[in-house]
């Protein structure tokens, strides 16, 4: 009787070991694999729906119009390009931002997908995961107090980026430094200004922005004029001056209108300033400015219309 017992003892343990071997050795490894697959399968796919769209349309059609074909992910959101740019760097530009967007997302799936697989696995285990989900809860509160510059400069990006309130190539005022933009990231912005410094700027620290290269400009140009001057003749010789002007074929690129004189902006104990404005593309301003002003000037010196400094000057002015 006794050994009979202790037969079927040792059977009852064989037949409790041959169970615990079969779900530690046979399922806990299956269940973990096919969580893997299935995450390396979405992973694939999630990424591979980004990557089309944000990179450039593969429908038929001309070498241009493919060129010009917005990525998927931009054709609704806003989108300032520069009307001056040419349509390689509008191509550029619009597929440097959307893989920008979509480094993002792809970045963002990824972690979800890693720390859902972790959890599963964990729970296949055997292992209580309510723990480290409520310590996770607290180390991610932690982090992201202790790095919220860092997350303020990261959100600030991802709203650069979708709003498109600049890109490269633009000129901007950031407030405290104003340049051409070099660079766009999630973090950094870097512009490089008119003495050639480049400077990083913190997305999270741009509080305004202002750019200058998105759908027009207006050339302003203030020219003093003495107060013993026929202010009539003075505003019919600058407006013939820069007519003539814009009529260059090398300003005329640049301008989309006609110039408009206001007349008399400012007036002094010596001078009074003439205004007169001049709608152009993106970023002109400045040459239209230079130019217009030059041609001014000379039309002045051979009107005979007074201008408040020493005679003589005006002429290595308007030679150099």
């Amino acid at each position: 009787m006794i050994r009979t017992v202790e037969v079927m003892t040792v059977h009852a343990l064989a037949f409790e070991w041959t169970d615990t071997s079969r779900h530690w050795l046979l399922e806990v490894p299956v269940r973990i694999a096919v969580y893997l697959v299935v995450v390396l399968i979405a992973r694939y796919c999630l990424h591979r729906m980004i990557d089309r769209a944000t990179g450039r349309s593969r429908k038929s059609g001309s070498d241009d119009e493919q060129l010009q074909a917005k990525p998927a992910l931009l054709r609704h959101l806003r989108d300032r390009v520069p009307s001056v740019a040419s349509g390689h760097e509008v191509a550029e530009r619009r597929l440097q931002r959307a893989q920008t967007i979509g480094s993002v997302l792809k970045s963002t799936v990824s972690m979800i997908l890693l720390t859902w697989v972790g959890l599963a696995i964990l729970n296949v285990l055997g292992v209580n995961i309510a723990p480290f989900i409520a310590s996770a809860g607290v180390i991610g509160l932690a982090i992201g107090f202790g790095a919220q510059n860092l997350v303020r400069d990261f959100v600030s990006g991802v709203f650069m980026l979708l709003e498109d309130q600049y890109g490269v190539g633009d000129v901007v005022d950031l407030g405290e430094v104003t340049g051409e933009v070099q660079t766009v990231g999630l973090r950094i912005t870097t512009v490089r200004d008119i003495d050639g410094t480049l400077w990083y700027m913190r997305n999270g620290e741009i509080t305004r922005v202002g750019n200058m290269s998105q759908e027009y400009a207006v050339a302003r140009i203030e020219v003093p004029v003495a107060l013993t001057a026929d202010v009539g003749r003075a505003e019919e010789v600058a407006l013939e001056a820069a007519r003539v002007a814009i009529a260059d074929p090398s300003i005329a690129k640049k301008v989309l209108g006609q110039p408009e004189m206001l007349g008399v902006q400012e007036l002094s104990a010596d001078l009074l300033k003439l205004r007169m404005t001049l709608k152009t593309r993106p970023s002109a301003q400045w040459a239209v400015q230079r130019r217009l002003r030059r041609e001014i000037l000379r039309a002045y010196d051979e009107e005979g219309i007074d201008l408040p400094y020493p005679r003589g000057r005006i002429h290595a002015v308007v030679g150099g």
